[in-house]
């Protein structure tokens, strides 16, 4: 079985991110990129498929000059092999990396691939199903659970709707798939380790398109706007609905 993973790297939303002098992106010379979580997530699904059915796992990072510690991570982690693709000075959108991705896919041999369901920092969910229409392969996304089938010529899964509910379908593969959770918690890579790797490891390098992107154009950024806060209503039952109803008046919702 011939796993690839497509992971990309994100702002880490543990620090403050501000926007940079143009207003229309983040400011990015000293921010912190991590991977993923959902890609992670996938990663460790593609570990573990690969562990019970055989065969390895080839993790694909586009190359935007900070791909080295991400790839060496996946390798530290237990991923077989680690491929940069194209050339970026930054995260291209969806389907320019898409484009570059299924570029890679069509030298890199592949039964299944896996990908995050969504990236945080866009949340559009898009690259899957654009790799998978590269490809003409058919396509999976919020995928909870992934079981190979005899011979490896068909998949089953799990896909989570709204309100808890779960379908299972069949799929053949080779396939795409957008991983919404895997199984277990994705394994830690040790600090040294990954430092070892991204000064011994060979990675691999595809060239790739980096144009034919979705058209859209980010205008102007801002930071959420922040209130004065909540009011918590504190008493008895009858103190909480006479501050109610002053609140509503006071607002002009509430008619005297």
């Amino acid at each position: 079985m011939e796993l690839a993973v497509l992971l990309k790297q994100v702002p880490d939303l543990a620090e403050e991110l501000e926007i940079d002098a143009s207003g229309t992106d983040l400011e990015r010379e000293w921010m912190t990129l991590v991977t993923n979580e959902f890609d992670d997530y996938a990663l460790e699904e593609a570990l573990q498929l690969r562990d019970e059915a055989g065969g390895s796992v080839t993790c694909l990072a586009l190359d935007t000059g900070s791909a080295d510690e991400l790839l060496a991570t996946c390798l530290a982690k237990g991923a077989d092999r680690a491929i940069k693709v194209g050339s970026f000075e930054r995260q291209p959108d969806s389907h320019t990396a898409a484009r570059a991705f299924a570029t890679a896919l069509g030298r890199v041999p592949h039964d299944l691939v896996l990908t995050g369901v969504q990236a945080i920092d866009d949340l559009d969910g898009q690259v899957g199903p654009l790799v998978a229409a590269e490809l003409d392969l058919p396509h999976v996304s919020v995928v909870t659970h992934i079981a190979i089938g005899p011979g490896g010529r068909a998949a089953t899964v799990n896909q989570e709707y709204a309100g808890g509910v779960v379908a299972e379908l069949e799929v053949d593969l080779p396939a795409v798939l957008g991983v919404q959770t895997s199984r277990v918690t994705p394994r830690y890579a040790p600090v040294s380790r990954v430092r070892q790797l991204m000064k011994t490891a060979e990675m691999g390098h595809v060239e790739a398109p980096t144009d034919g992107g979705s058209g859209l154009v980010v205008e102007a950024m801002a930071l959420p706007q922040t209130g004065a806060g909540a009011e918590m209503l504190g008493g008895g039952a009858d103190a909480v609905a006479d501050r109610l109803v002053a609140i509503l008046r006071e607002r002009g919702l509430l008619k005297a």
